[in-house]
């Protein structure tokens, strides 16, 4: 059956059913997802990093470089394999032979000859690959050759299963041809562009014992009797679940109706834990609702308590979105209180921290602090990455700070909240590391002391302990809960990138003001609606949502 299809790295790190599914001639018509749009901002910064890098190591390298120019797949093959045949040291932009044979195809940043006259393929990635500590086989960036890699003192490697699959795939492809080097390195030049990682693929750093090369050779044999059953009618040997990799999925759309019209187990219970029960025959919402919470699980779960499993079924077949697990929910309260939530553009910066100032101490506070209640925005409407950033972020936190002292000198309680912190956090310390020294910028240690402080409440954190939620703990999906609803019927955080690129004019258009307003009335609902949640936790209402333990 080998040969029908040709499958590139990704199947490997790819759900199998999406797999099927691409695949499938049956499927062609099927619904899909709109393409994502901060997934496609990520694809254009990784083709400028890569031709950033490229230029940047042609220039070091000199005639040892050759790049393969663009053109049709048959001749881009038809010039590397020119190339490997002619010794050339490093070869850029290659396009491997079609491997017939083990189905598969690939694409190769560079490739590097080394001392024993066989190559190593090297890829280039706009993500991080080490992280500060040690051990990371590492060699110079403008000398990307295996043979000067030592142990870096400064840099442990980061766990990329992408890229190693990735490398363990195109040295396979090598191997193929015949012009594999002996040993099973491959390179990678990651964001920051300082060093080159290497991977020995062929090292027992899997779990098990296993290497990276026999992992991959699994794996990819796995995908391709799937994609080779897909595409020739056979049974499917992929069945939908719903995993993490669904939210980003093209196919959700088609396996989401499947899963809704059978009622799948994986809608409340994701991943293995969904694999477990279907493994004891129960597949359905339903059978998994009818076991005893407090008897004995029939197999151990790793998602939450088995009780809690039982309870999040029930709710999801009662079309109840929550329900509580305590009588009480705690929640930290303040004289003053600011709702936060931050707009990003991918990974090209923050663009916008929108800020929700409310007094439940009482009314007269907000005279004292000399500050009024309501929504502010701290923004940049120049298209990012800019430095325009900088000073939005110097003047959001200023204003944060003022506030915060002020309280302090009145000798008033002070909490500020955001839904799921991770996102701000990540935010709060790149723009204080991205533009130290600049006027009005915090150093780290201020961010870091007041994200790890009592102060800065995680909503998200709460509801997770306190709450079931059978349909998604989103703020989009529990903010209805509490009577709370956006005044755009489009409101995302997908459309919203759509709606900056209009903001901002990134496709070459004029900016359209319009949107920047849209963009501004999304973040101040996404502010009000933390604030509207975290009232409704804390009110009478709550005693009208069911506890766990009733269902």
């Amino acid at each position: 059956m080998a040969g029908r299809v040709a499958l590139d790295a990704a199947a490997t790190v790819r759900c199998r059913r999406r797999v099927h599914l691409d695949h499938d001639p049956a499927a062609a018509g099927a619904p899909r997802a709109r393409p994502d749009p901060a997934l496609e901002q990520r694809q254009s910064d990784s083709v400028s990093h890569r031709a950033e890098v490229g230029a940047q190591l042609a220039a070091a390298l000199g005639e040892g470089w050759l790049a393969v120019p663009p053109g049709r797949p048959s001749e881009r093959e038809q010039a590397t394999s020119a190339a490997v045949a002619a010794g050339v040291p490093f070869i850029w932009n290659a396009a491997l032979p079609l491997d017939l044979a083990g189905a598969r195809r690939g694409e190769v940043d560079l490739l590097v000859r080394a001392e024993d006259g066989g190559y190593q393929p090297l890829i280039v990635v706009r993500h991080r690959v080490t992280d500060p500590g040690s051990g990371a086989l590492t060699s110079p960036f403008l000398a990307p050759r295996a043979e000067l890699a030592a142990p870096d003192p400064a840099r442990r490697p980061r766990s990329q299963t992408r890229d190693q699959l990735r490398l363990a795939h195109l040295t396979r492809m090598l191997q193929v041809t015949g012009c594999a080097s002996g040993a099973s390195l491959g390179g990678v030049i990651g964001m920051d562009a300082d060093v080159v990682l290497w991977h020995d693929l062929a090292a027992p750093s899997w779990p098990g014992g296993r290497s990276t090369l026999a992992e991959y050779d699994a794996r990819f044999a796995d995908r391709l009797a799937v994609a080779n059953a897909a595409a020739t009618g056979a049974p499917a040997l992929a069945q939908p679940s719903r995993i993490t990799e669904c939210r980003r999925c093209p196919w959700w759309p088609t396996c989401e109706a499947v899963l809704a019209d059978e009622g799948d187990v994986s809608l409340v219970l994701r991943g293995e834990d969904a694999v477990a029960l279907r493994a004891i025959g129960v597949t359905k919402v339903t059978e998994l609702a009818a076991l005893d919470p407090f008897g004995l699980p029939p197999v151990p779960l790793h998602g939450m308590p088995f009780a809690d499993a039982v309870a999040l079924a029930r709710a999801w077949q009662r079309g109840l979105p929550v329900v509580r697990k305590v009588a009480r929910v705690p929640v930290v309260r303040a004289d003053v209180e600011i709702d936060v939530d931050m707009e990003s553009f991918g990974e090209s910066g923050a663009y916008l921290w929108g800020c929700l100032l409310s007094t439940p101490g009482g009314a007269d506070l907000a005279e004292k602090l000399g500050e009024p209640t309501g929504y502010r925005a701290f923004a940049t409407w120049e298209p990012l990455p800019t430095v325009d950033e900088a000073r939005s972020f110097a003047e959001f936190w200023g204003w944060l700070r003022t506030v915060r002292r002020r309280c302090a000198e009145l000798g008033l309680t002070f909490a500020a909240y955001c839904y799921n912190e991770q996102a701000e956090n990540r935010w709060l310390l790149g723009s204080a590391d991205r533009f130290a020294g600049r006027p009005g910028i915090p150093d780290r240690a201020e961010i870091v002391e007041f994200i790890s402080s009592d102060r800065w409440v995680d909503l998200f954190a709460v509801v997770s302990q306190w709450f079931l939620c059978a349909h998604g703990k989103g703020l989009k999906r529990i903010a209805p809960a509490a009577g709370f609803s956006w005044r755009d019927p489009e409101a995302s955080g997908e459309n919203s990138m759509r709606w900056y690129r209009d903001a901002v004019g990134m496709d070459g258009a004029p900016p359209q003001e319009g949107q920047r307003e849209r963009l501004l009335r999304y973040n101040a609902d996404d502010v009000h609606a933390t604030h509207v949640l975290r009232e409704w936790m804390c009110s009478p209402a709550l005693e009208r949502v069911p506890l766990a333990s009733e269902l």
